[in-house]
């Protein structure tokens, strides 16, 4: 489903947005007044991210930033692509 975590099914969520117009009462002013109030969609942080599962297999999965964050899943390991070599011997 898109716009949806996968590990923890956080989604899209609706609020407002609140316009404001004046001066507030601590600068001076007689305060602010609510001049209009719109809704919109708060839309979750996603990231296509590719992960371990328990099994062994890699998955490419859609996660939320906090999931990665919090390290709820394990992002897959990639191999180094060389290793350096101590030259330098004593």
């Amino acid at each position: 489903m898109a716009n949806v975590c996968s590990y923890c099914g956080k989604g899209k969520q609706v609020g407002n947005v609140v316009q404001t117009r004046g001066r507030a009462k601590y600068l001076g002013g007689v305060g602010t007044k609510v001049t209009g109030i719109t809704r919109r969609v708060f839309k979750p942080n996603l990231r296509n991210v590719r992960i371990s599962t328990e099994n062994g297999t890699h998955k490419t999965v859609c996660i939320c930033a906090q999931c990665l964050k919090s390290g709820a899943v394990q992002r897959v390991v990639k191999a180094a692509p060389f290793k350096l070599v101590d030259t330098i011997k004593k």
